[in-house]
């Protein structure tokens, strides 16, 4: 009997010694932070999503996912209740989307701001305050791969059109011109051969010609300089410049002395004319209105008042 209760004690002492541990523990591991609830509102598709998932900021741990319910005052629409740690700085301008872990495909929220200094976002248990989900990585990936697939099916119901049998003869007819362009091609140095044989005598040709340009070249410098020589000699002071120069100023002035001297008598002898051709001019007159007057001789002149045989005028 006393071995019977003596392990008995044993038992029950071992069994208290392990629950005093384990509560123990369970009380040096509890969780001493203080949460606050707050609702994600989103009509995207979650997938890989769960309660008990996992709630960062930036990368940062601060809360699980509570549960996951649908809305309902609007149809279609998913809340998503989550407590987060209350020094997390959870502002008006912060946002939620959707993270995925490695390969496994669990789903976790991923919070983030927009902006720094923004106010808190006030939040209480039994009306928590709303996030709003934008889409993720994976979202985008999928709409815009979407849209790659719209231009993919565009492009190959172009090319579906562009070898159609319209247009294959079209087609063909190109590639038949284009072999014909390059045989031409082909042909174009066969017949650049004669010519390319040319060039050595045509080098040597202009090489001369070069050296020809050289020997006028130096000609002409000693014609230049033959010239400025020249030039020089007219120039000095008893050059034939200077003696032309002397010439034309003895031309000039015997002119001024011959028109001193000689324009009066001009002038003279052309007043002398004009008086001898108007003397003309009244002989002439005369001549034609009495021609007898050549053989009579010119009329004589009527007496005048107290003259013999004045007769005076009758009215």
């Amino acid at each position: 009997m006393e071995n019977r209760s003596y392990a008995l004690m044993t038992g029950v002492f071992t069994i208290a010694l392990l629950v005093a541990t384990v509560l123990i523990g369970l009380w040096l591991n509890r969780d001493k932070t203080d949460f606050v609830r707050y609702e994600i509102v989103t009509t995207q598709s979650i997938p890989g999503l769960n309660p008990q998932a996992t709630v960062r900021y930036r990368g940062l741990e601060v809360g699980r996912v509570d549960d996951i319910v649908f809305d309902p005052r609007v149809t279609g629409q998913i809340l998503i209740r989550m407590s987060v740690d209350e020094a997390s700085p959870v502002t008006t301008t912060t946002f939620a989307t959707l993270g995925y872990q490695g390969v496994t495909g669990i789903a976790f929220i991923q919070l983030d701001d927009d902006r720094t200094g923004s106010p808190r976002l006030a939040t209480k248990d039994d009306q928590p305050s709303r996030i709003p989900l934008r889409p993720g990585l994976l979202d985008m990936l999928e709409k815009r791969g979407m849209a790659i697939l719209e231009k993919t099916e565009k492009i190959t119901d172009s090319l579906a059109k562009m070898v159609g049998p319209d247009n294959q003869q079209t087609i063909i007819g190109a590639f038949d011109s284009i072999g014909k362009a390059a045989d031409a091609y082909a042909a174009i140095p066969q017949k650049l051969e004669p010519t390319i044989a040319r060039l050595p005598q045509l080098t040597t040709k202009l090489e001369n010609s070069l050296a020809s340009f050289d020997k006028v070249a130096g000609s002409a410098d000693s014609m230049i300089k033959n010239y400025d020589q020249l030039a020089i000699r007219l120039q000095s002071p008893d050059g034939p410049v200077e003696r032309l120069n002397g010439a034309i100023g003895s031309l000039q002035a015997a002119t001024s002395e011959l028109e001193l001297e000689t324009l009066p008598h001009v002038v003279q002898m052309t007043d002398e004319a004009r008086l001898s051709l108007r003397a003309v001019r009244r002989t002439a007159n005369s001549l034609s209105e009495r021609p007898q007057s050549i053989l009579f001789g010119a009329p004589g002149e009527a007496p005048g008042p107290g003259e013999p045989g004045f007769v005076p005028p009758t009215k």
